[in-house]
């Protein structure tokens, strides 16, 4: 259905239910069983999808198979109808997704009997446009993949020419640094997916527009793609570039984009800053003419921002979106430290006055009297009613109240929470809906794996997941979402320069949850190839009991109480 979120499969006579819910750039596909539960030959789902104007539909493909006679799995990735889906969910990231039009998803139940031979019960189908933009003219949430270490990654590319044909090894190379990958366009395409295409894409219609006017603040800027494009707005760019700790030093790529950017629009129009501890924002602000547009969210504009890391991207259109943004560049060019900039407007909330979306943004530093971190864990541990889902980059390396409250309240089993950190000393914790932080190394858990699986790389040293979003009850007409480059602690609320973003608004903030859990699900997957590594059993798909103890795979969705909720909550 045309303009459609989250729409339904209307099919009386088959077995179960199938909702779709709108991401950006993916799709979530959620089952339920209608009647009791499903029957013990239940061996998963096989998902099936058409694109726009097709007429053909293709399966997706599992990595997982069933034990062949051999006792070994099937190295190669199969059809779902042969090899389902034994999840209650899936995210997929269709590979033309910003195709216009309705994509038409097909999902079949598949049953196994004694002899191993597959049956197939009645399909249920449903459409919906996954259009690129989340609000068309208005506003477009976007993601970078984030997937380094991933089987896609090593099938596409890693198996072509090592990862370090594509990265630079030192962010201060990264001026200077030329990819020899023999599929370097493709794969960075790949994996900046939609954020790094329409960041680009801002610029490249600023530097169209030549009447426009351009405001950048930069933390992490060693791109060149980025570089490029800015050095071609000569004097209609002003630039505030963090000079913090390592960004300050000589031979930075910080350092080195500051000179080029001082000869293009000249040294008045280049500022270093690093307010209290970092100017950490990463905004773009286009005024002119035919372009009104503002980036802000988590990316930064590096290669590690855009191509390793997972990120978001808020693009925003219209002259009231940017005036907000506008006014902050000029507060934070002439107010560098916190004391001055936390007494300005743009420390206060202020409307992005759209059409039908209730978006609003604060700039930090805030002074005491405007601060905002306690106001948000207050939302959170107080007003949240249904569920929590997070993607916070340093949550756990990071005292403060909104870590006491997103602990307290995953142990409310009223809420149910799903959350994904970066740790202090590397790798990723998870915060699964029982209540428990599972450390996850990927450094460990992507060499080596089990078969069928072949190592991943990691993508180098530093942190991975560089979200900072929270969602708050995203199935209730209350949805709301905070996002930016706003590490939701203490330094990010009254001593660094910050973006943060409050929308309230049902199809953004199901887009977030979307991400949160294509990430959730795919470092979680880790932990158990792990653990099969560890018991030295092949992974494969769970064929229905055949002896007295054996488990059935949905066995746990309909006895854990947080399985149960997470098979209701999505269908």
């Amino acid at each position: 259905m045309a303009g459609e979120f989250q729409v339904s499969g209307g099919n009386a006579v088959a077995q179960f239910t199938l909702k779709l819910h709108r991401g950006d750039g993916m799709a979530l596909v959620a089952m339920n069983w209608k009647d009791g539960k499903p029957p013990s030959d239940f061996v998963g789902f096989a998902i099936e999808y058409k694109e726009p104007g097709g007429n053909k539909f293709f399966a997706l493909k599992n990595r997982l198979s069933f034990l062949g006679a051999s006792g070994k799995v099937d190295p190669n990735r199969l059809s779902t109808m042969r090899s389902p889906i034994q999840k209650f969910r899936w995210v997929h990231f269709p590979r033309n997704a910003e195709l216009a039009g309705e994509f038409t998803y097909r999902v079949t139940p598949v049953f196994m009997n004694e002899k191993d031979e597959l049956s197939y019960g009645e399909a249920q189908g449903a459409a919906m446009e996954l259009r690129r933009e989340t609000y068309p003219r208005q506003l477009n949430v976007t993601f970078t993949r984030g997937f380094v270490s991933s089987q896609a990654f090593v099938d596409r590319y890693e198996s072509v020419a090592p990862i370090s044909t594509l990265l630079p090894q030192k962010a201060d190379e990264g001026l200077t640094f030329i990819p020899t990958h023999p599929k370097a366009n493709e794969a960075l395409a790949w994996m900046g997916f939609e954020a790094r295409q329409a960041i680009l894409e801002v610029l490249d219609q600023a530097i169209i527009d030549k009447n426009a006017q351009v405001r950048v603040v930069a933390y992490d800027l060693n791109e060149p793609g980025m570089v490029a494009r800015l050095e071609q707005l000569g004097a209609r760019l002003k630039i505030i570039i963090d000079d913090s700790a390592d960004h300050g030093e000589p031979h930075s790529g910080e350092t080195q984009a500051a000179e080029r950017l001082s000869a293009s629009a000249g040294e008045k129009n280049v500022k270093r800053q690093h307010m209290g501890k970092l100017q950490h924002n990463k905004s773009i602000v286009v005024d002119g003419p035919k372009v009104k547009t503002v980036v802000c969210g988590s990316t930064n504009f590096s290669w590690r921002g855009f191509f390793v890391q997972s990120n978001n991207a808020v693009i925003v259109q219209g002259k009231s979106a940017i005036k907000p943004f506008l006014t902050a560049f000029e507060d934070y060019w002439n107010n560098g430290t916190p004391g001055d900039f936390g007494k300005t407007d743009s420390a206060e909330w202020t409307s992005l006055g759209l059409n039908g979306i209730n978006a609003k943004v604060a700039f930090s530093p805030h002074a005491t009297s405007n601060a905002l971190l306690q106001s948000i864990a207050d939302d959170i541990g107080k007003k949240t009613t249904s569920n929590l889902f997070y993607s916070l980059a340093f949550l756990y390396q990071t005292d403060g109240p909104i870590r006491d409250e997103i602990t307290k309240i995953t142990q409310d089993k009223k809420i149910f929470v799903y959350g994904i950190s970066d740790r202090k000393v590397g790798g990723i914790d998870l915060q699964k809906p029982d209540g428990n932080v599972t450390p996850v190394y990927p450094a460990a858990l992507t060499k080596n794996l089990p078969e069928p699986f072949k190592s991943e790389p990691t993508g180098g040293s530093g942190i991975r997941m560089h979200h900072k979003f929270v969602v708050i009850d995203f199935d209730k007409p209350t949805a709301r979402v905070y996002l930016g480059s706003y590490n939701f602690s203490g330094a990010a609320d009254t001593s660094n320069g910050e973006n943060l973003v409050l929308i309230r608004d049902r199809r953004i903030a199901v887009s977030y949850v979307i991400e949160g859990l294509s990430i959730f699900d795919h470092y979680h997957f880790r932990v158990t190839q792990q653990e099969a590594k560890k018991a030295g059993k092949p992974l494969a798909l769970a064929k229905p009991p055949r002896k007295v103890g054996e488990k059935l795979w949905w066995g746990e969705d309909y006895t854990d109480a947080r399985k149960i909720r997470d098979r209701e909550l999505f269908s």
